[in-house]
């Protein structure tokens, strides 16, 4: 499969890594391409704009932050992503601070921003993946001792979340799909959660969630 990487940051550039690592097609998009040459020379990834990486890829990773993320979709160009899936990975992150560690979100508790995306754009297939913990542990995370760490997903299309428990899997986890698009209200504020014992603790990168079954 080519997956086509949105986004040049530390979340995409560390996926575009792993899935060229699990033997994927893989090329990442920025708005400006040039600033990606060290890394593209580096991992061995081409870099292109977002539209000319959303036009080559089967399915692409939106990896930016939440406030641009519509735009980005809108620069990779709609009918570039119509029929294909999006594993969206942004949070709905505001600009003010956080209160007690505690990150503000630009959605209410019955809104989330991957509902907005499907809505804005219904011919794309996003699926809530890859944003409940940071970059350092996404792919392929070792805890000694434990069991796989579990990545929550949702989306709305069947076919679409099925390619993302695959990857989830390859990754080294233990996918959870909780159901449509609706679920991300749920999903996406695992991100606030994760990020409290870093800004209180300053202990970043060091845990993921896990769902335990009977």
């Amino acid at each position: 499969m080519r997956i086509g990487i949105i986004g040049s940051g530390e979340v995409g550039q560390t996926l575009a890594r792993g899935f060229k690592k699990h033997g994927y097609e893989t090329r990442i998009g920025s708005r400006t391409p040039a600033k990606l040459a060290d890394f593209a020379k580096s991992a061995g990834i081409e870099a292109g704009t977002f539209a000319d990486v959303a036009a080559w890829a089967e399915s692409v990773v939106l990896a930016v932050k939440g406030g641009a993320a519509e735009a980005a979709v809108r620069e990779a160009v709609p009918a570039n992503l119509s029929g294909k899936l999006v594993i969206d990975t942004t949070n709905p992150i505001a600009h003010e601070p956080p209160e007690d560690g505690v990150l503000k979100y630009f959605t209410s508790p019955n809104d989330s921003l991957m509902e907005r995306l499907q809505n804005a754009f219904p011919d794309a297939h996003f699926v809530k993946a890859f944003n409940s913990v940071g970059s350092a542990l996404m792919v392929n995370p070792v805890f000694p001792g434990r069991a796989k760490p579990t990545m929550f997903y949702c989306g709305n299309d069947a076919g679409a979340k099925a390619v993302v428990a695959r990857i989830v899997e390859q990754f080294g986890w233990e996918g959870a799909d909780m159901g449509t698009a609706k679920a991300a209200r749920a999903i996406e504020p695992l991100c606030q959660l994760w990020c409290i014992p870093g800004f209180r603790e300053n202990k970043w990168g060091a845990h993921a969630f896990g769902l335990l079954r009977t």
